[in-house]
């Protein structure tokens, strides 16, 4: 017999990460919902004694509902030509939830992922957004990795493309791009690091972060991706931001910003960014974090 309580402590504990991909994947509350919900009843109903890692057996579930729901012909009928923002007094306190609230920019973000097609779609929120790599992702599409990795990038450009349309999307693109940005460093992966970044970037580091010998200022896309690694420990631990009202990251620790990271973006691409430590210069950023 399934142990229950366990499977749905653990679903419990799952539930906002897998709302958050739902929602990024479909661009509706309601639709996350019903795809958590269902997803739920799937766990109920499976034979899950040989999963070795239901966390991510629960996150392929949701995903390939939210496949089916994309490739839905009366789902594509019915599409709002805006995105339902969720907007539910019960979810406040939801840390995914009220970061999708807090950005001023999911409208124009999913005006732009509407564009894309469901594979595509799936390939690059999970990917550039979440993380997940394509090994993971591809037997979800029923590609092969490589297809996966092609996948996503005809999805990042169209987004870069799309970011340039109006203001908003652009401060939408950014926010995907420093996603992104941050996704290639925790996953070591330097072709998709490259990807995001422009050919004459600027790296700029507090000098107190860095090893002896390592210069605080780094210039040209080869050099910067190749010393990324120095950047792997606060990436992993990033929060997304808002950082002077544009898209940052920022580390928390004992309930403070201990350090935050600044892009400067051209052209759809980082042109310069800073990681800043310094407790004097931190205090005379304007920071408010969304996720």
């Amino acid at each position: 017999m399934p142990d229950w309580d366990a499977l749905a402590e653990v679903f419990a504990g799952r539930r906002d990460h897998l709302w958050a991909v739902a929602y990024r994947i479909l661009g509706s509350a309601t639709d996350a919902e019903d795809a958590v919900q269902e997803t739920w009843l799937r766990l109920q109903r499976g034979d899950t004694r040989e999963v070795g890692n239901l966390p991510g057996w629960l996150t392929t579930v949701v995903t390939r509902i939210c496949l089916d729901l994309l490739r839905s012909p009366r789902r594509r009928r019915e599409t709002p030509a805006d995105p339902e923002l969720p907007d539910r007094p019960g979810d406040a306190a939801d840390p995914a939830r009220e970061a999708v609230q807090a950005d001023s920019v999911s409208r124009a973000l999913f005006t732009v992922l509407e564009t894309l097609s469901p594979a595509e779609r799936v390939a690059f929120v999970l990917h550039d957004v979440f993380a997940v790599p394509f090994a993971e992702i591809a037997p979800i599409l029923e590609r092969t990795p490589q297809a996966t990795k092609r996948l996503a990038s005809r999805a990042r450009q169209r987004v870069r493309a799309g970011a340039g349309q109006e203001p908003v999307a652009d401060l939408a693109g950014h926010r995907l791009l420093v996603d992104a940005f941050l996704a290639a460093i925790r996953a070591g992966d330097t072709e998709a690091l490259l990807a995001v970044l422009a050919p004459d970037v600027v790296r700029r580091v507090d000098p107190a972060l860095l090893p002896d010998g390592v210069p605080a200022e780094v210039r040209g896309a080869t050099t910067v991706a190749a010393e990324a690694r120095t950047m792997s420990a606060p990436a992993r631990t990033a929060r997304p931001a808002l950082v002077d009202g544009a898209p940052g990251a920022v580390v928390v620790r004992d309930g403070h910003v201990r350090l935050a990271l600044t892009f400067r973006i051209v052209d759809g691409l980082v042109a310069e960014f800073a990681v800043i430590a310094d407790p004097a210069r931190l205090s005379r950023l304007t920071i408010t974090e969304v996720g």
